[in-house]
């Protein structure tokens, strides 16, 4: 059997606008028939602070903070809550909603799809394993998050190492594509990460703070020896070919296909009605 091909495109460190204007424009030629499915890994220039869909940035969002850490700030077409892109490794999938290997709900289609971040982590030497709420009050927390910040919540088929969640991903469907894109986090600032959202009082803060540590975790707090980026990425990419059964072949970008990037980046993603009003 000869494995389906799909396109893999690492485009490095971009900007907020950028990063999520690629992945619209992937999601877009899909769509089209222009471009089969696509993996992509990604990182952040500056580092940034990405929010969901949903979010509302003045009643969540700390922006004095978020500008005096010099980061960057970009609403993200998925939905999900505020994740600090900085030592990561960012990932997304862009395939067909009825491709044959792909189930019809968002739950299932995430746990197909993620099922190439669990054997990337397998293959960097650790014990991942797809976490499942069990009982009914862990599923309804997860319709509702007390959060704004995203390591902080469970979710469905959440990836987890001694059971603390290692990364965090959002989905979105459009134009009958599914576009998924999340964090697999190789370090974690959580001083600078909670000081980037509102709280009620200084003690809600810190009690949220000490919550977390039980319930997310960065792979270099997992290992004896630090894991590169570049380490992340090949154990990764090989993670995807074995997780979905595919074969992924690099794939620059063409002039034509980075003006229509630049394009959606500059008219969308730079834009402040994009960005904060919601």
């Amino acid at each position: 059997m000869t494995k389906e091909v799909w396109r893999f495109i690492d485009s490095k460190e971009g900007s907020p606008s950028f990063n999520m204007a690629l992945d619209e424009a992937l999601l877009d030629w899909n769509s089209e028939g222009k471009m089969p499915p696509v993996i992509r890994f990604y990182g952040w220039n500056p580092a940034t602070l990405s929010i969901g869909y949903f979010q509302k940035v003045e009643k969540e969002i700390d922006m004095e903070a978020v500008k005096q850490h010099g980061l960057g700030f970009v609403r993200r077409p998925t939905g999900g809550r505020g994740v600090l892109h900085e030592h990561e490794l960012t990932y997304s999938v862009i395939v067909p909603e009825a491709h044959p290997e792909m189930p019809n709900t968002v739950t299932e289609a995430y746990r197909v799809i993620s099922e190439g971040i669990l054997k990337g982590f397998h293959g960097l030497g650790m014990e991942a394993y797809f976490a499942v709420p069990k009982t009914a009050e862990e599923r309804d927390s997860l319709k509702n998050p007390r959060s704004a910040v995203c390591f902080d919540a469970p979710s469905w088929y959440e990836l987890v190492v001694e059971g603390r969640k290692v990364a965090g991903s959002a989905q979105t469907r459009q134009k009958g594509v599914i576009l998924q894109h999340g964090s697999i986090l190789l370090d974690l600032d959580e001083d600078k990460l909670f000081s980037l959202f509102k709280y009620p009082n200084d003690r809600v803060k810190e009690r949220m703070q000490k919550a977390f540590k039980n319930k997310a975790v960065a792979i270099n707090e997992l290992t004896t020896e630090k894991i590169t980026l570049d380490q992340a990425k090949a154990a990764f990419k090989k993670g995807f070919e074995e997780g979905l059964n595919i074969e992924l072949e690099p794939y620059k970008l063409t002039d034509e296909e980075m003006a229509y990037v630049q394009k959606i980046a500059k008219e969308r993603y730079e834009s402040d009605d994009w960005n904060y009003k919601r």
